[in-house]
């Protein structure tokens, strides 16, 4: 039965994803070290910083066919103590190639903290933004008649 609607290109890409990752994630702000590599000075990450995402990608498969155009993203980072910052960078960065191509495409954030001294998570929904098309200006439209 045709309904005269054609949604299929809707249906080829995924909308929305629920992940949740176990274990407390790193500051990324207060995730470096500096490392000497003869004469030159490096900050690389923090062993927590690598431990984090490590851990992250045993849990975390890349998908078949990453997430395309803008991203909304809402977080609840539980930490197993009241010390840690709020951040959610390394986690962002931890996404790319994963589930969207580049942290860029994330334009709306909502990232809640939590405690859980038992269980540290991060659980997210990661879902994708309906683009917005523009119309064209009336000017513009009669232009193209004439």
């Amino acid at each position: 039965m045709d309904t005269g609607h054609n949604n299929s290109a809707c249906m080829d890409e995924l909308q929305a994803l629920s992940l949740i990752i176990f274990g407390e994630p790193a500051s990324k702000a207060n995730s470096r070290r500096v490392v000497k590599f003869g004469n030159m000075s490096r900050l690389i990450k923090s062993q927590k910083a690598l431990n984090y995402s490590d851990a992250f990608k045993q849990q975390c498969t890349p998908l078949g066919r990453l997430m395309s155009g803008d991203i909304k993203m809402t977080m609840w980072i539980y930490y197993a103590s009241r010390r840690p910052d709020l951040d959610e960078s390394l986690i962002l960065d931890l996404l790319q190639g994963v589930v969207y191509l580049n942290d860029r495409q994330v334009k709306e954030r909502h990232v809640f903290w939590g405690l859980d001294p038992e269980r540290p998570r991060v659980e997210m929904i990661v879902e994708q933004i309906p683009p917005v098309y523009t119309k064209k200006k009336p000017a513009q439209r009669r232009a193209k008649r004439e």
